[in-house]
């Protein structure tokens, strides 16, 4: 028996439920992993909302994790116990001290970087990866705007586009945010609170507005970055973390002649290929010093029903880890 997350009803922070459950072996085709940190993300709290359904109930939550293998299925090659190895999607269950999982969708974790830099990437690093090199290549010269800036995906985001040669603009909520903004590359940094985004974003481009809006916030502001694109511009719809956008008619997109797609991860590393070049580019450029990882915020695995509701209440900045409450102590020392 191992300690995990169960979530027996949908709802807030408070239905994770910290439980003993039995993992077993591993059948064909699967490794047994020990968890030593994960990775929390927004799609953790649409899950748990039932905004993403799920096919089964009760569930252990979590897309995102780093361990080491413990046990390998009948005819896995490739693997072995003692590897570190990573993974992102194609599996959910990570809040849990052990997991099975598909040996086809892990990825060895180099050894520069450690498990909780590599829990804390893999899906915020990938996600990068498929909006500023898959969704709209992001050249010198380019205006993209970024909402939630200081959140995990959106500080990398910010790294990556400017490191690509983009003039970036940062939306935040507090002082303290628009601080990390810019030093994450946003050239310039709007306090939503204090501003209006789009009044904002017009003068800064002198009334021709951004290439691209990569925007996970979803209903609070997905109108206001219609309205900042130029003509033949890109909405990139990749969250909704206020709630879902309104429905768009067709018919208005044609006023600028834009382009809006709504991707997610798991259609951008859905090949064995797909998902080596994503993990490979990100792994690269955290080596590289492009993507520096903020590893912001760590809590108990067992104190996940808390890290979702700070997370929830944006208390949070850069990335946030849990850890196995087993190896916990180690981890702080």
């Amino acid at each position: 028996m191992v300690k995990a997350i169960r979530v027996y009803e949908l709802g807030g922070p408070e239905v994770l439920k910290w439980e003993d459950v039995q993992i077993g072996e591993p059948n064909e085709g699967e490794i047994r992993v020990k968890i030593q940190a994960i990775g929390l993300n927004f799609v953790d709290v649409y899950i748990r909302k039932g905004v993403y359904k799920i096919a089964t109930m009760p569930f252990t939550p979590g897309v995102e994790a780093v361990g080491v293998v413990t046990a390998v299925g009948p005819g896995i090659t490739g693997w072995k116990v003692g590897d570190v190895v990573a993974y992102a999607g194609g599996s959910m269950g990570s809040y849990s001290e052990e997991q099975i999982l598909p040996a086809n969708k892990v990825v060895p974790l180099p050894p520069s970087i450690n498990p909780t830099v590599g829990a804390s990437i893999m899906v915020k690093g990938m996600t990068v990866y498929y909006l500023v090199r898959c969704c709209f290549k992001v050249e010198p010269g380019h205006i993209v705007l970024v909402h939630a800036a200081a959140g995990g995906v959106g500080s990398l985001l910010c790294q990556w586009a400017n490191a690509l040669g983009a003039t970036v603009i940062g939306t935040v909520s507090t002082n303290e945010k628009a601080v990390q903004a810019k030093e994450d590359g946003c050239h310039h940094v709007i306090i939503y609170k204090e501003e209006d985004f789009v009044a904002r974003v017009n003068e800064i481009t002198s009334g021709n507005g951004v290439h691209v809006v990569y925007d996970s916030v979803g209903k609070d502001t997905f109108q206001g970055s219609l309205a900042c694109l130029r003509p033949r511009g890109f909405m990139v719809n990749f969250g909704q973390s206020s709630g879902t956008p309104d429905p768009v008619p067709l018919p208005s997109l044609g006023a600028k002649a834009l382009f809006l797609t709504r991707p997610s991860l798991m259609h951008y590393s859905a090949t064995r290929d797909d998902l080596l070049e994503a993990a490979g580019e990100v792994f690269a450029n955290v080596a590289s010093g492009v993507l520096r990882v903020r590893v912001n915020h760590k809590y108990p695995l067992s104190q996940a029903a808390q890290a979702h509701a700070d997370l929830e209440s944006r208390k949070t900045s850069g990335s946030v880890v849990l850890i196995p409450d087993c190896i916990w102590q180690d981890i702080l020392n």
